[in-house]
């Protein structure tokens, strides 16, 4: 029975969550006492090296295989960022969960850095299957993945070649593919579109003689009275101290930002192609109701076969769901894994 689920505002008072101090309770970097981390590392098919936390319920009893769930971070950003977040509040919860850092971004090797190769991406997602399905505490037969903004895209991308991963959740999610061919609610004309793919082409020459890098997008370094709302949402987490991170070896100027000439690589990736062929798998769509990137998350509904389901937060916007814990539905979460998680 296909179900779209309006949350209200009366309902969160129920479950006494205060509306107003929801907005303002932002919590990124979260840490639990039940709960213990581990640093990890392996590789994907591609002999690249990736990094992740590894969070074990304290509660964890030796012998016993768990249900875990994969968790990947925002287009541009890394595991700290909203990724450790979902990843300890799950794990509070009894599932073994792994937040990685993508190929390119973070620990995680890949040059140069903060390339786009969406292939790989996904890929990453494939490996932490690998690393998950062969410790004595997992049950390989019972994995899934919780994909945050971008990686809500690669998520899906790995899961339609990857029948390992049993359950996918999406939040606030983007299609980077038609987010970058279109642009928001479809702004971006195709001449806009063959303008920017020109510049990219135009900078591989630079870069192949040895030329200096050059980024694109990500989040804005200051604002200024002509910054719009997108902008502005991102910058609040990303450039202060409620998010902002910058890994070793990075500087802050170059965070969040791919590199101009592999950013259209993403023009050529279509993730919502074939996605119905997941099915019977079960897809969880989690969105803000005011969500500048709503469109996707209700783009991957129509498209995906059953089970399914579209989970609107009222009051939320996009960057509301990466750390907002007033906000974040874990218990859908929980009841979710829970409910396709089980043997």
């Amino acid at each position: 029975m296909k179900r779209i689920l309006l949350l209200t505002v009366v309902f969160m008072m129920m479950l006494g969550t205060s509306f107003s101090s929801a907005q303002t309770n932002a919590d990124n970097f979260y840490k639990s006492d039940w709960v213990n981390v581990e640093k990890v590392s392996f590789s994907n098919q591609y002999k690249m090296k990736v990094v992740g936390n590894l969070f074990l319920p304290e509660s964890m009893k030796e012998g016993e295989k768990y249900p875990a769930i994969i968790v990947g971070h925002p287009m541009g950003a890394v595991k700290e960022q909203s990724a450790n977040l979902y990843a300890t509040k799950m794990a509070e919860r009894g599932f073994v969960t792994l937040s990685i850092d993508l190929s390119f971004w973070g620990e995680s090797e890949g040059e140069p850095r903060n390339a786009v190769l969406p292939e790989v991406y996904s890929e990453d997602f494939s490996a932490a299957v690998d690393f998950l399905g062969t410790r004595p505490f997992v049950d390989r037969n019972l994995i899934g993945v919780i994909g945050i903004c971008g990686s809500g895209s690669f998520a899906i991308s790995a899961a339609k070649i990857d029948p390992r991963l049993k359950a996918i959740a999406t939040i606030s999610m983007y299609n980077m593919g038609a987010a970058n061919r279109n642009g928001l609610n479809h702004s971006l004309t195709l001449e806009q579109r063959k303008q920017i793919m020109a510049e990219a082409a135009e900078q591989r020459y630079t870069e192949f003689l040895g030329g200096e890098t050059k980024y694109t997008s990500g989040t804005v370094h200051q604002l200024t009275e002509t910054s719009n709302p997108i902008e502005r949402e991102f910058y609040e987490f990303y450039r202060t101290q409620r998010g902002e991170f910058t890994p070793d070896g990075a500087t802050p100027m170059t965070t969040t930002h791919p590199t101009l000439s592999s950013n259209v690589k993403f023009m050529n990736f279509y993730p919502f192609e074939d996605i119905e062929t997941i099915s019977p798998r079960p897809m969880l769509f989690i969105t803000g109701e005011n969500a500048h990137s709503r469109e996707f998350s209700e783009d991957a509904y129509r498209l995906a076969a059953e089970p399914k389901e579209l989970y609107i937060v009222p009051g939320a916007g996009h960057v509301d769901l990466y750390d907002r814990v007033g906000l974040i539905p874990f218990s859908k979460l929980e009841s979710f894994f829970k409910e396709y998680l089980k043997k």
